[in-house]
């Protein structure tokens, strides 16, 4: 009876120093409540996993992804292809390993320059100092908004990408860089700057409702009375207090900017061959005949692609339950 009481003695004490931790740091409470959640740890697994497949793809990959044997074209898998070939010889594990690389580095690149670092900007900046600068960056963000989004990208990808093949070509031959064109980073760059244009608004209307909100506090009239500058409210005082929101915007932001990028390339105007992405791969196995002779082509990269955007849509509602403590 006293090793039982013991240990609920113990129990209650961890319980209640995790609380006084907790009480202290808010993103521990947040993960605590967010590991509860059985469906959320198996969607963030997913999304480590192929991410992590994707860093990790010079290492992981048995061939390179621009490695031809047409003698083997659109084999089924096999001992040598595990997920089979398409129909130049390509293997295809190794290119969903790239296909995975080149979506994580086109959705950090995005939501780091579009959401965090413009959207946020902008949104703190709007909401705080209000006035004609609030005018300027909302009716900025009106116009974008109005603009169909799809077209819109595919007009600019299709637009911008030989300006943006010219420079990088001006760049190798007048400096020392070289490998820019061969990596793909003329494509990378178009992409991601297309999207990082039109995937601020979203984020800066957000920020700049709750700024409005917090300004009229009275820890924000204190900053201002004691002299505290502009910058100085906005980042020591106003970003702590929306740091949940841009979580929450972040979560929702990585599915969508995943998918555009694998639409935007299905069409041809997005990331350029011989690079690897699931937009190719998936319309390399469109269609209904080719589906029927060797399904393999849509099959695995399908499969990835809905792991992957089921997975963000999954941890994106985890997250907001926990940020609204359920």
């Amino acid at each position: 009876m006293s090793v039982a009481a013991g240990q609920y003695t113990a129990e209650a004490e961890a319980v209640e120093q995790y609380e006084r931790q907790a009480a202290r740091n808010p993103w521990l409470l947040l993960w605590g409540r967010l590991r509860k959640k059985r469906l959320a740890m198996l969607s963030l697994a997913i999304v480590l996993v192929i991410y992590g497949a994707g860093i990790a793809a010079p290492l992981l990959a048995p061939y390179s992804y621009t490695e031809q044997n047409l003698e083997r074209g659109l084999e089924g898998p096999s001992a040598d292809h595990w997920l089979g070939t398409d129909r130049l010889g390509r293997d295809m594990l190794s290119r969903v390993l790239y296909s995975a690389r080149t979506t994580l580095i086109v959705t950090v690149a995005v939501v780091l320059s579009g959401t965090l670092i413009l959207g946020n900007f902008l949104g703190l900046l709007a909401g705080y100092r209000g006035g004609w600068i609030d005018s300027l960056i909302m009716r900025v963000g009106d116009v974008f908004a109005s603009l169909p989004g799809l077209p819109m990208l595919i007009l600019l990808n299709a637009t911008l990408l030989p300006r943006v093949l010219q420079w990088v070509g001006w760049v190798e031959d007048h400096t020392p860089i070289s490998g820019l064109s061969s990596s793909g980073t003329a494509s990378y760059f178009t992409v991601f700057g297309a999207l990082a244009l039109f995937s601020w608004v979203g984020t800066a209307r957000l920020i700049r409702a709750q700024v409005l909100q917090l300004r009229e506090r009275d820890f924000i009239l204190a900053a201002q009375a004691t002299g505290g500058s502009t910058w100085h409210i906005i980042w020591r005082h106003l970003m702590p207090n929306v740091s949940f929101l841009i979580i929450l915007e972040v979560s929702a932001v990585l599915g969508s900017v995943a998918g555009s990028e694998i639409l935007l390339t299905w069409f041809g105007v997005g990331v350029q061959p011989p690079n690897p992405s699931f937009g190719a791969m998936l319309f390399e196995g469109s269609g209904a005949r080719t589906f029927q002779a060797h399904p393999h082509l849509l099959l695995v990269p399908a499969a990835v692609v809905t792991s992957l955007m089921f997975a963000f849509a999954l941890l994106g509602d985890a997250l907001n339950d926990a940020v609204r403590g359920r």
